[in-house]
């Protein structure tokens, strides 16, 4: 199977254990459906340019955030804290499953899910990034 159908069962998973966890704990439907496109409005971010956006869309789609803000929602007994990170855990679980990944500065359809390997090439030359190829251990970069 290849990495990208992992990363999407992967997604279907998350959003499954996020929702039931989130409905389990009594939480109430109408907040799941207020937050569950919540984070997308990152993409507001679109108004200043891709790369901008790209930066905004994939602060508000990895789950650091929300995996930490669940964190110190149990800590402090902050229900409502724990009930935002699992909609918005599930949410990006969905994303991921449907083929919405982290997105690259040269556009909203270049994500670490879609085809091709162009991605590289073109926020390097976008961003001036410079790649060294591999060293193999013999000194010469061969």
């Amino acid at each position: 199977m290849d990495p990208k159908t992992i990363l999407r069962f992967e997604g279907i998973a998350l959003f499954g254990a996020a929702t039931a966890a989130y409905f389990t704990l009594g939480a109430p439907v109408w907040l799941f459906v207020v937050l569950a496109l919540a984070p997308d409005l990152a993409m507001l971010g679109y108004l200043g340019g891709p790369r901008l956006e790209s930066r905004l869309y994939n602060a508000f789609h990895t789950y650091v955030v929300p995996i930490s803000l669940g964190g110190v929602g149990l800590v402090t007994n902050t229900t409502l804290f724990v009930w935002v990170a699992l909609v918005w855990v599930a949410h990006i679980g969905i994303d991921r499953a449907v083929g919405y990944g982290l997105k690259y500065p040269t556009g909203f359809k270049d994500t670490h899910l879609t085809s091709g390997d162009s991605h590289h090439d073109q926020v390097s030359e976008q961003i001036g990034d410079h790649v060294d190829p591999v060293p193999t251990g013999d000194g010469q970069g061969r």
